[in-house]
């Protein structure tokens, strides 16, 4: 939840010197009250000093203490958090199109609404993040290099294509060369990285998934995957080298025990997703973790305008009241 810091909260120890006038200020009213009732009694008093200011006096004092007060939380320079686009960052998409994205248990297909969901993150990122496109199958490869050109990404995302076996930990590897291929920036480090990976099943061949998990952590890039599909599904598979009549039925249950693993490997974090609707939701909230970083925003000057108009109350109720300033 948002909340209220400083920036420099060692100054709120000024507070202690607010409480000592407040201390002083009740001292004082106290001594007044007891050399009063010495000199006269209350029904005396009345007819000496019939325009006694009573509580006013006191309200007066109130506003003005809690103008000192707002003056004094403004020189621990208050901050407010709020959330801004990253100005520098690398995103690297990479999707699985091995065959078991044809699958239909999610509409129209996996891989169909894979890339509808990936086209509507792509369009929602903040135009200075750099954004990176990887397809694996049985091997991996980049096709879309990092670059803010979001028209380039979703062409490349409308023209994938279905390929044998599935080589999740070689897109890995690719995706972290394409992250070290960015140029520095000012102060001659890389941009912040991360990889999101989606993927319905387990690694076939290529690169075990532990050891690419290893290069990501080593490389302090942490990998969010998104394990896309359902239990119940299954593919038709008509292999042209025999002379069935009919196609097989290929259960293609989603993989989500090592999608998980790399997450949690990687700092990263892991989805599941079993509909178009999750997905985008999964990605609406990479999205929001991935596009936006929360800084906090001084507002010291929100302060100090609320301490000036409230130190202009005060003058106002003792002119109108006591005729002077104070």
């Amino acid at each position: 939840m948002s909340s209220l810091s400083f920036l420099e909260p060692v100054r709120l120890w000024s507070f202690g010197a607010l409480l000592v006038v407040l201390g002083g200020y009740l001292l004082v009213q106290r001594r007044r009250g007891a050399y009063a009732a010495r000199l006269a009694s209350a029904e005396l008093l009345d007819s000496i000093l019939p325009q006694r200011t009573g509580w006013r006096r006191h309200v007066a004092a109130s506003v003005s203490l809690l103008a000192l007060g707002i003056f004094t939380a403004a020189f621990a320079r208050p901050a407010y958090p709020v959330r801004v686009p990253r100005e520098r960052a690398t995103v690297m998409l990479a999707i699985d199109v091995s065959l078991s994205m044809q699958a239909e248990d999610v509409s129209p297909s996996r891989l169909s609404a894979a890339q509808l969901a990936a086209k509507r993150f792509v369009e929602e990122l903040p135009p200075t993040l750099n954004l990176g496109l990887v397809s694996f199958a049985g091997t991996a490869s980049v096709i879309v290099p990092p670059t803010t050109d979001r028209a380039l990404a979703a062409r490349a995302i409308d023209n994938l294509t279905l390929d044998e076996s599935t080589a999740i930990g070689d897109a890995i590897l690719v995706s972290l060369d394409a992250i070290a291929n960015m140029q520095p920036d000012g102060t001659g480090e890389l941009p912040p990285a991360r990889i999101i990976l989606l993927s319905d099943g387990t690694t076939t061949v290529g690169v075990e998934d532990a050891v690419a998990s290893e290069e990501a952590k080593s490389a302090g890039v942490p990998v969010s995957t998104i394990a896309f599909g359902t239990k119940e599904g299954f593919i038709t598979y008509d292999d042209p080298s025999t002379e069935a009549v009919e196609a097989d039925l290929i259960p293609v249950p989603v993989g989500d025990e090592n999608l998980e693993a790399i997450a949690d490997a990687t700092d990263g974090t892991y989805f599941a997703a079993s509909s178009l609707d999750e997905l985008e939701a999964v990605y609406e909230d990479i999205g929001s973790a991935i596009g936006y970083e929360t800084v906090d925003r001084e507002i010291t000057d929100w302060f100090v305008g609320a301490g000036l108009a409230t130190l202009l109350v005060s003058t106002a109720l003792s002119l109108w009241w006591f005729q002077r300033l104070l």
